[in-house]
């Protein structure tokens, strides 16, 4: 064979070879060693600074970080119901939040003015708490008739951009009705100061929302676990024809579903407004985007996974941009926290699109 027609084959063979590596899995090998690397020696720089948080300072940003997470991990929940049902991302569900926290702020607001907040703090909460509740289920029932339920055969982004119009028409309407000025959340008397819990000193407020988060949490996961309706869910969610067929009433079922999210949202829009003692019409945003990521890093679609998302990254907002970035000298930290919930999010659909329970069919809830 002539030495013109050996040369091309053995090109051949050797651009084979170079497609063969792994180019894929080396990047992503020599960006975790990266990130591995930033993170071990931006702690350990933290860690050792004359001026560094004592302990007492890390235990504080661990409970503010659960507390955070406790709230996420509700709003998260909203996201995971109805993606596991509908295969959609309701952008608009952090409006749901912003409404219900919104308008319970008049009636806590008028409680503390006439002074029925302090006299009678359980029945004044109790009732901030279901007016909560009815104004974001509400809202979140409207939404699926008029905005989603005439596209749920429409394809996927059409829902998605009707998602983020919502999102802006609900927050431009709070706008344009109720001012664009923050405003002070009231809180009780009884939630202020703070208790010892295994000798860390936490705030009341914080007590109160890890506990009713987690019982909400629970309540909801032995309901689809337990109850008709909540089989009714986790049929549709895996085959809406075959659950119709069976005579499931799918268009009852997804209503169900956006008004548990909505509840959710609504329990955990009084919790922020007395954890953090301020709402705004913009105050959906963030807290949504972060519910999001954390529904993804648990595993969207995954009642679990959004539980343990929401609280993983409550305690990283709190904690990781002072741990991994006070050691290069970053003079605040905690300015880039909505920089470090994209981060997670992107790491997250990098290295395991599943989520950190290994979910990977959203349907299973």
């Amino acid at each position: 064979m002539s030495e013109s027609g050996v040369a091309p084959r053995v090109a051949d063979v050797r651009l084979s070879a170079f497609e063969r590596i792994p180019w894929r899995r080396l990047i992503l090998i020599v960006l975790a060693v990266v990130m591995g690397t930033v993170v071990v020696v931006g702690t350990y720089k933290t860690l050792t600074l004359d001026d560094a948080f004592s302990l007492e300072g890390w235990k504080n940003l661990v409970v503010q970080g659960i507390a955070q997470g406790a709230i996420l991990a509700m709003i998260a929940l909203g996201y995971s119901l109805v993606y596991g049902i509908l295969r959609m991302i309701n952008f608009a569900h952090g409006e749901v939040f912003m409404a219900g926290a919104f308008i319970s702020f008049f009636f806590i607001d008028a409680y503390a003015r006439s002074g029925f907040l302090n006299q009678s703090p359980i029945l004044a909460l109790s009732i901030v708490l279901v007016v909560a509740i009815v104004s974001s289920l509400s809202i979140a029932v409207l939404l699926e008739r008029l905005a989603y339920r005439p596209l749920r055969n429409a394809p996927r982004l059409v829902p998605l951009i009707t998602a983020i119009g919502a999102s802006l028409f609900i927050q431009n309407a709070f706008r344009g009705f109720f001012g664009a000025q923050p405003r002070g959340y009231p809180q009780p008397d009884v939630l202020q100061g703070t208790i010892s819990i295994l000798g860390v000193d936490v705030r009341r407020v914080y007590v109160l929302v890890f506990i009713v988060a987690v019982v909400s949490m629970l309540v909801l996961r032995a309901f689809v676990a337990r109850s008709r309706t909540g089989r009714s869910m986790r049929a549709v969610a895996e085959d809406r024809e075959i659950a119709s067929l069976m005579g499931i009433n799918v268009d009852r079922t997804v209503r169900t579903t956006f008004a548990l999210g909505g509840a959710l949202a609504g329990i955990a829009a009084v919790l922020y407004g007395l954890a953090f003692q301020q709402v705004v019409f913009t105050m959906g945003f963030r807290p949504g985007i972060a519910a999001f990521t954390a529904a993804v890093l648990g595993g969207i679609g995954s009642i679990s996974g959004a539980a343990l998302g929401g609280f993983t990254l409550g305690i990283l907002q709190a904690v990781g941009p002072q741990l991994f970035l006070s050691g290069f000298g970053i003079p605040s930290p905690n300015s880039v926290r909505d920089a470090f919930v994209f981060l997670v999010l992107v790491i997250v659909l990098i290295y395991r699109p599943g989520g950190l329970l290994g979910v990977s069919d959203p349907e299973k809830v």
